[in-house]
């Protein structure tokens, strides 16, 4: 099972992590997983490449950190809750693969 966590201050997401394998099918096949990577990369690109803000990233096998300020944080809000809402979507369909967990900051 992967587990994404949020990072909250407040209302504000702050930052995630995504850790673990969803198992769902073999690997280069697990369509669950490819959503998940491409979701949560896409958002920490974002974050990074395009608003060029300053974050703190670790990615190792199987796990993918973003970490903000509570300032930056403000100004990827937008870009944190749209993965939220994605992965919401996901667990909807795929809960016994995905497990979303929130942790104040």
């Amino acid at each position: 099972m992967t587990t994404v966590t949020f990072y909250k201050s407040g209302d504000i997401i702050c930052g995630f992590s995504s850790s673990g394998h969803t198992s769902y099918a073999e690997s280069g096949e697990d369509i669950v997983c490819a959503a998940i990577s491409s979701a949560t990369i896409m958002a920490v690109n974002t974050v990074t490449d395009i608003q060029h803000l300053d974050a703190d990233v670790t990615v190792d096998d199987g796990f993918l950190e973003l970490k903000l300020s509570s300032e930056d944080a403000v100004k990827a809000t937008v870009i944190l809750q749209g993965l939220l809402l994605h992965l919401n979507a996901l667990v909807e369909q795929y809960n016994s693969y995905l497990e979303l967990k929130f942790s104040e900051v």
